[in-house]
């Protein structure tokens, strides 16, 4: 799990739902301390490494700044609803505050323990899958249960699918509807985190010199 939270690694979700169909309920212990010591490893090597960067990607990067002066307006309820939202994903949200100056380590840490409700909700629907492809407990239950088992395990999927799209949309709206910023600014801090996949600054793997150097080459 801290691996996998370095960006752009993928798979945290699924280790999550790995954590309850290997060790039923008890898994979220299992999942909250991973998920909060790979998310603080991740801030604290990306901060210590990129800052320099971060500060001369940020300084010529409009929606950056917009992004940047939200977050330091709403402080840490909208780091909540950002780090609840399921976009940016969970190694690219790792990497977006790491960016941003104004996150403080401590604010990161309660943002990331906040996401506990969704990580149970996965550690739950992973320990009622283990009851349906475990034979000898699937052999004990009756039609009924292994409706209800499904039924849960469909029903967990709906429910994140649907808080997931409820929380973004959310997130856009708050941030679209700032008081006390300028609208543009607003507008700006929203595509942001939109294209953050393709903007953000600890994620391009090339540098503008050698992406300079590399057109060079090829002519």
């Amino acid at each position: 799990m801290v691996c996998v939270s370095f960006p752009p690694l993928i798979g945290f979700t699924t280790l999550v739902t790995l954590c309850g169909f290997a060790y039923g309920m008890q898994g979220f212990y299992i999942a909250l301390a991973g998920s909060v010591i790979g998310s603080a490893v991740v801030f604290s090597v990306l901060r210590l490494l990129f800052s320099k960067r971060i500060r001369a990607w940020s300084a010529q990067n409009e929606k950056w700044q917009a992004l940047e002066a939200v977050v330091r307006a709403k402080g840490l309820p909208l780091m909540i609803l950002i780090r609840v939202s399921p976009f940016p994903p969970w190694v690219y949200a790792n990497s977006l505050f790491a960016s941003i100056e104004a996150v403080r380590f401590w604010q990161f840490v309660v943002a990331t323990v906040c996401l506990s409700p969704k990580l149970l909700l996965h550690v739950f629907i992973g320990s009622k899958m283990a009851a349906l492809a475990d034979g000898d407990e699937r052999a004990r239950m009756d039609t009924r249960d292994k409706v209800i088992n499904g039924l849960l395990v469909g029903g967990g999927i709906g429910i994140t699918i649907f808080t997931s799209w409820w929380v973004y949309k959310l997130v856009q709206d708050h941030i679209r509807h700032l008081h006390g910023l300028p609208s543009e600014t607003d507008e700006l801090a929203a595509e942001a985190i939109e294209e953050y996949e393709e903007d953000a600054p600890l994620l391009r793997s090339l540098s503008p010199e050698i992406d300079h150097r590399d057109n060079r080459s090829v002519a």
